[in-house]
């Protein structure tokens, strides 16, 4: 007898290949049996005539390290088919720190996180990993985050991380790989990542590509005399150069302002296949999504939380911060709607010039008033383009980018504030019903290889990511000509429609569209 029996539906098995009809037997949290099931029994059986059964979907770029933690049942994750999560992504995470720099660095980064349980041990990787085995719905996958490795070896300084500090760093890298990270990830557009060096990283992912881990990049655009080429693409692709650490680069597509130049964009890219062992990732949707303490001056991060909120109101310190955010390079500010602001929900929703119309003040000058007000955790968006055409580019290329084998999907997901980034709820119905039914640049069947065999096979993830004997029960059943994204920009807490199934290592976590409550996640590998 199976435990779950799957039957009438039309499986595409994750490999690329093409759909089949057949039943699935689970026995625990395996594929016991694939085949003509239908003399078979089982405690629980799920008719999914009609429908496609698949892989759970990998979501290899998250932000939901806080929200795990604070809501393990993760319904905007799970009901859009994710049943794996790569945490620590753009080195914005919590491990490895003590728990003095556990504290600080939560406050630090809880304008894109939220703020995680007071007293948590995340000092290693593997006590990391037990904050969220079987406590929470989805599987979790876990970086080293650069920033907590800085935090830890450094402090919250712009300092050198050499010597002393590098062998510190160096150990706490080989033994987060021994305690089954998949790699390493940073974000070179925050703090304290920024203040890093090219040769820092090098030899960090030195010891990365000795256990055949993955160095996961935000390229650098900040403090970019301090990167090979001035940062970007060519610093990343020195690292995977000098290192032999394979190099996955996160969220690279096209916006706006280079809507339609998908060539031009992967020109390094493909340039570079012969060298660097290279993959990446996007998400469906014109503009992205961060914290605004991000957009401070370099320099006025030193020390952190208590001694930036001191900068802030020190009125000469202000005076050059302003400048610093009204200036021609810091443009995008103007572009941004607040999305959350805990102390001042009311303006959430609103942009930057908004409100500083409302209170009668420059931009620059809100902007600080607010990171005040709200003890620092202040997120935002950037408006989409006003027109349909840009839009519709967009979209274009970002299913054509994922029609080349070397991408994969992450949702980049930011889940906290009264009015977050759609792609939180959204991106992967997105991608498999809405963008997928609209352009024909690629098959569902290897939309779904994307979502499920790419990122498997890329972190390490053994057994999953395939409909096959063997292998974990992570399951989805999904209507292929219904299953459609409903969160947008103006309304983004929207659940998407067409996914009635969803299996966690073999426990039903989605019942007909609604969380099960069922806490069947695993930290893997």
């Amino acid at each position: 007898m199976f435990d779950v029996l799957i039957t009438g539906g039309s499986i595409i098995d994750g490999s690329g290949s093409e759909r089949y009809r057949a039943d699935i037997g689970i026995v625990s949290d395996k594929i016991d049996a694939i085949g003509d099931l239908s003399d078979a029994s089982a405690r629980r059986v799920i008719d999914a005539s009609g429908h496609v059964v698949s892989p759970g979907f990998i979501d290899t770029h998250v932000h939901s390290d806080a929200v795990l933690l604070n809501d393990p049942q993760h319904p905007q994750g799970l009901r859009q088919g994710i049943t794996t999560e790569i945490l620590g992504q753009d080195g914005l995470s919590y491990v490895p720190t003590s728990p003095e720099n556990y504290k600080l660095y939560n406050h630090y980064l809880s304008g894109i996180l939220g703020r995680a349980p007071d007293g948590l041990d995340m000092s290693s990787v593997e006590s990391f990993r037990g904050n969220y085995h079987q406590k929470c719905a989805i599987n979790t996958v876990t970086n080293i985050a650069h920033g907590a490795l800085r935090v830890e070896t450094c402090g919250m300084q712009d300092v050198p991380m050499t010597g002393a500090r590098l062998e510190h760093a160096k150990r706490l890298v080989t033994e987060g790989m021994e305690q089954g990270a998949v790699g390493l990830a940073t974000g070179m557009s925050y703090h304290p990542q920024a203040w890093s060096t090219t040769e820092e990283l090098i030899e960090l992912c030195k010891i990365v590509a000795d256990f055949d881990g993955v160095y996961t990049t935000h390229l650098r655009d900040v403090n970019p005399d301090r990167g090979f080429g001035g940062g970007g693409v060519p610093e990343a692709l020195e690292i995977g150069r000098r290192s032999g650490v394979k190099v996955h680069f996160s969220h690279t597509r096209t916006s706006p302002d280079n809507a339609g130049k998908v060539a031009e964009l992967m020109e390094q890219f493909d340039a570079a296949k012969d060298e660097v062992d290279l993959t990446l990732e996007l998400y469906p949707y014109p503009t992205g999504s961060s914290f605004v303490l991000s957009n401070l001056p370099s320099q006025a991060h030193n020390g952190g939380p208590s001694e930036i909120t001191t900068r802030l109101k020190d009125d000469d310190q202000r005076k050059d911060i302003a400048k610093h955010l009204e200036g021609n390079d810091r443009r995008v500010l103007r572009d941004f709607v607040y999305s959350h602001m805990p102390k001042t929900p009311e303006l959430e929703g609103l942009t930057v010039p908004e409100i500083a119309q409302r209170r009668g003040t420059s931009i620059g000058e809100v902007t600080m008033d607010l990171l005040l007000e709200n003890e620092l955790e202040v997120g935002f968006w950037g408006v989409p383009p006003g027109d349909i055409a840009t839009w519709r580019q967009v979209s274009q290329d970002q299913v054509d980018l994922l029609s080349r084998p070397d991408y994969m999907i992450g949702s980049d997901s930011i889940h906290v504030g009264g009015h977050p980034h759609p792609r939180a709820w959204g991106t992967f119905p997105r991608f498999l019903g809405r963008l997928r039914r609209q352009f024909s640049a690629i098959s569902l069947e290897q939309m779904v290889q994307r979502a499920t065999e790419n990122p498997a096979v890329r972190f390490g993830l053994n057994g999953r990511g395939l409909i096959a004997e063997g292998y974990f029960a992570d399951v989805v059943v999904f209507d292929a000509d219904r299953m459609i994204d409903t969160a947008t920009y103006d309304d983004p807490k929207q659940y998407p429609v067409g996914i009635p199934f969803v299996l966690v290592n073999g426990q039903v976590a989605v019942d007909h569209e609604r969380c099960t409550g069922v806490m069947a996640g695993q930290a893997i590998p």
